[in-house]
């Protein structure tokens, strides 16, 4: 937490005029009851009514520069709380950003929200109470100590018996609900992961009829927040009524040992009431501070989260080469020996993948669910490291690249076709912000997408692309990558949602980008990729073969039997001649 407060910086003016202001409004606050026993016993008893008056004056007067320096106080204090939590989420928002799918997959996005929202919003409140209230409980308290001492000493030696009971009450709790609160944000992550996967997953749910087990999962996961909410509840609870007991029985002491003085002519009416009225005060103001603790405790506990999200270091490193010009004669991209292992998995994704892909190439990519297909087309644009061996692009290991340098020269279609809410232009402006409508709709009509622009380049995506189908969403996505205009073209299992003839006609149009355009296609169609011009078979993370489709079929049994799957054998030649138009 003590490493967040470097984004106070800025607003240290407002840090110290807020507890300021406070400190002055306490001053005044600690007047009124020596005035008050000045009203009782100069006016009422002495029978002044002018005495009353003026001293009536003197309170309000108070009581209006008391406002005053209150509410300066609370607007300085939430300039800083708001500023200070603005720029706390920027900065997470900007760390989150440079993380790699690695530590992205390890943190899960769930939690991540949760420390982006209801985390920072907890911490935000934390500041704000604190600079209202830190300082000026604690003045107040031993303010009205010193000022009990001033009018009785006998009087006031209850408030130096009675502050340090209060004290240890407060601390107490506060030392005991600490971990306790983590323990509540953990379950309460827990809780927005199983909300998060409901939501998203609403359709599939309701498709199996696991809508009550899925119902009786969050109940669960749910009370268990309940309980632990509870627990802390009934601790922090305790402290209301522990500090009006003490504080209770102290006033009752404070009003028996005055009587006893008034009696002997030790002290006046007025003074008793002053001393009621201090012990009044430490009342109030150790509840407030007792409150304060308690939401200090949550500030604290929401600040380490969020602490634990910086501490989170992405595993790509920037490269330190220097801009470097294109080899002349380097393929596009060479895979030399490399293997890949995700972190925490026991296994390699990838094993001694070693292949070349020159420069206007199309390289296709197959194999079954979980060969690591998306896994080796993830090592081009560096979302992962590799664990040995080298990935090159251009002649240059991706590592020495900058990653903006690199990404730029690679446009991607991932698997999951994903668009943003606006308008169809702006989504496809995301790889070239300076695209021209023409490059826009040539974009288009290469990713045979012309049907969904059928309204005009203005029409509205929902977020997620929600208004459109699949199939929609997925030729969109194509088209946002041609229009940078990549030297790398990446399309990861993303036309599986296309029938076979708009297929076809997009992997025609792909051909016709140029030739100097390096293009994977990964499928697990053999008609998207058969017409490639090299294809890497993979199985369980290794290469079961490299060469073309006529190659493969005599060479490769795990590719023979992945074509034979989708295609009866007495039509091979047939399906052959017809995905040939691609």
């Amino acid at each position: 937490m003590k490493k967040l407060l470097i984004y106070l910086k800025e607003y240290r003016k407002e840090c110290v005029l807020a507890p300021l202001f406070k400190l002055l409004e306490a001053s005044f606050e600690l007047i009124v009851p020596l005035v008050m026993a000045a009203i009782i016993d100069r006016g009422i008893a002495a029978g002044e009514r002018a005495q009353i008056y003026r001293m009536g004056g003197v309170l309000v007067l108070l009581a209006l520069i008391g406002l005053v320096c209150s509410v300066t106080a609370q607007y300085f204090s939430a300039r800083a709380a708001v500023g200070f939590s603005t720029k706390l989420r920027h900065a997470l928002f900007s760390h989150i950003e440079s993380l790699s799918f690695q530590e992205l997959d390890q943190v899960g996005t769930s939690t991540l929200i949760t420390r982006m929202t209801s985390d920072i919003n907890q911490v935000q409140s934390g500041v704000n109470m604190v600079l209202r209230l830190f300082l000026r409980s604690p003045f107040i308290v031993l303010g009205a100590v010193i000022m009990a001492f001033t009018v009785n000493v006998r009087g006031a030696l209850i408030f130096v018996i009675t502050v340090p009971l209060l004290s240890l009450v407060v601390f107490s709790v506060m030392i005991y609900s600490i971990p306790m609160f983590k323990k509540v944000q953990r379950s309460l992550d827990v809780v927005l992961g199983h909300t998060r996967e409901n939501l998203s997953g609403a359709r599939v749910i309701r498709a199996f009829n696991k809508e009550e087990e899925e119902t009786e999962e969050f109940n669960s996961s749910n009370e268990r927040l309940a309980g632990l909410q509870m627990a802390v509840g009934r601790v922090s609870n305790l402290m209301n009524p522990l500090t009006y007991v003490i504080v209770n029985a102290a006033t009752l002491a404070v009003i028996w040992v005055g009587g006893k003085e008034v009696y002997f002519g030790v002290i006046t009416q007025g003074e008793v009431v002053a001393l009621v009225n201090y012990m009044s005060q430490i009342l109030v103001e150790l509840v407030k501070l007792a409150n304060l603790i308690i939401l200090i405790n949550k500030a604290i506990a929401c600040g380490n989260r969020i602490q634990e999200i910086f501490e989170v270091q992405t595993s790509i490193q920037s490269g330190g080469g220097t801009k470097g010009a294109q080899a002349l004669h380097a393929p596009a991209v060479a895979f030399s020996h490399v293997c890949m292992t995700y972190k925490g998995a026991s296994e390699e994704a990838l094993s001694d993948i070693d292949f070349v892909a020159e420069r206007g190439q199309t390289i296709g990519i197959i194999g079954g669910t979980g060969s690591g297909k998306s896994s080796l087309v993830h090592l081009i644009p560096r979302f992962y490291d590799v664990s040995s061996g080298a990935v090159l692009v251009d002649g240059r290991d991706v590592r020495d690249y900058e990653p903006g340098e690199l990404r730029g020269k690679i446009g991607i279609v991932m698997q999951k076709a994903l668009l943003f809410a606006g308008t169809i232009e702006e989504n496809l402006r995301w790889g070239k912000p300076d695209a021209t409508e023409e490059e826009l709709w040539h974009a288009i009509e290469v990713a045979q997408a012309a049907d969904v622009v059928k309204d005009g380049l203005k029409s509205r995506v929902e977020q997620g692309g929600r208004n459109l189908s699949g199939g929609q969403r997925q030729r969109l996505t194509i088209a946002r990558a041609i229009v940078r205009d990549p030297e790398i073209l990446i399309l990861d299992d993303s036309a599986s949602a296309l029938d076979f003839a708009t297929d076809a006609k997009l992997r025609a149009a792909l051909r016709q980008l140029g030739k100097e355009k390096t293009i994977f296609i990964v499928s697990q169609r053999t008609s998207s990729i058969q017409f490639a011009d090299k294809i890497i078979v993979l199985d369980d993370g290794q290469t079961a073969g490299i060469g073309t489709h006529e190659e493969l079929l005599q060479s490769c049994e795990v590719y023979r039997e992945i074509y034979e799957s989708q295609f009866k054998r007495e039509d091979i030649e047939k399906q052959g001649g017809a995905g040939h138009v691609g």
